[in-house]
């Protein structure tokens, strides 16, 4: 069925509300999701409001307040109490942005959270105060090192986004062959998995959703997403997690946020990323090709157009799922 942007948007802040969340972190996490929703990500939109209510239904509601645990004025350690991603991340984005601002550098890092979602959500914050960024995440062991069939580290991704004359740049990639988000949409709707992205409990390469989430999934990139994935890792512990992140819990989240004018004229260099960006869509694309894109193209483009039509597009049984929640 089909949604306005505004009924899609109640819909989730209701549920997230009776769930428990308070009115301004539903606010937040409806605000994310429905971010998903209109750039065509529709695995981290009303799919995981679902996820969201079965954590909540395992471990409970219950969480403590984010604290400040270590402070200096170009960084900060945060603990999350077990909050969810959405808000720990937006908290912790607020605070390198006001940081960066003022000293022209900024590190924060926050622990004990989960599901911190598209990071680039966070760039295109910081990009809008005119900050280039370098955001980090990891996650529960999910992922297979190359070579491995077993999770050892998170779909983890990396993310960088950098102010320009006048769209951000954002490169914004997961570091696993597909996302948990992606492989938990495709068990609700019932769909197979692309060959080669996952392996069940036993080691053998599966396409059934369930049994990739009872097991494992491929890193991206071969040997090169591997690595990439074991430095997020190891980034999110430098921001607090655990070295073994458990079920859906203690995720790391670091973001560096820094000033372009540390460099030089700020001016400048916005010139320069815009100048760059053009010059790659001006490239010859190949025969029979598409014109060429900068990454973050696609989805801001695919969310411009769904402003403009105000309909977002949700399938009847996660609907129908969200409205039970919302109902009872």
């Amino acid at each position: 069925m089909e949604l306005s942007i505004q009924q899609a948007t109640d819909l989730v802040v209701s549920v997230m509300q009776k769930l428990g969340f308070s009115d301004n972190d539903s606010g937040v996490i409806a605000d994310h999701l429905i971010d998903c929703e209109l750039r065509g990500l529709a695995y981290g939109g009303f799919s995981r409001a679902l996820s969201i209510a079965e954590r909540v239904k395992r471990v409970g509601g219950e969480a403590r307040p984010i604290a400040m645990l270590h402070e200096t004025p170009v960084s900060a350690r945060i603990d999350g109490g077990d909050r969810i991603g959405y808000v720990v991340a937006h908290y912790a984005t607020n605070i390198a942005v006001r940081k960066g601002e003022a000293a022209g550098i900024a590190v924060v890092g926050a622990g004990n959270t989960w599901y911190t979602g598209m990071l680039s959500y966070y760039a295109e914050m910081a990009a809008g105060r005119g900050l280039a960024s370098i955001i980090a995440s990891n996650a529960s062991p999910w992922v297979a090192p190359y070579g491995a069939t077993e999770g050892r580290f998170g779909t983890n991704p990396i993310c960088f986004g950098f102010p320009s004359a006048d769209e951000p740049v954002i490169l914004d990639i997961g570091t696993s062959a597909i996302a948990h988000a992606e492989v938990a949409l495709a068990r609700r709707l019932g769909q197979e998995l692309p060959d080669h992205v996952a392996f069940d409990g036993e080691g053998r390469p599966t396409r059934d959703p369930a049994a990739a989430l009872a097991g494992a999934f491929a890193a991206w990139g071969g040997h090169r997403g591997s690595g990439l994935g074991i430095v997020v890792q190891l980034l999110g512990i430098l921001a607090g997690s655990p070295a073994i992140t458990p079920e859906l819990a203690d995720f790391g989240y670091l973001i560096i946020a820094m000033r372009p004018d540390l460099m030089g004229p700020e001016d400048a260099f916005r010139q320069k990323v815009s100048t760059f960006a053009e010059s790659v869509r001006s490239a010859r694309p190949i025969a029979g090709g598409e014109p060429v894109r900068m990454p973050f193209d696609r989805s801001r483009r695919e969310r411009e157009r769904r402003i403009v039509t105000n309909a977002i597009e949700i399938p009847d049984v996660l609907f129908e799922q969200l409205e039970r929640i919302r109902r009872r």
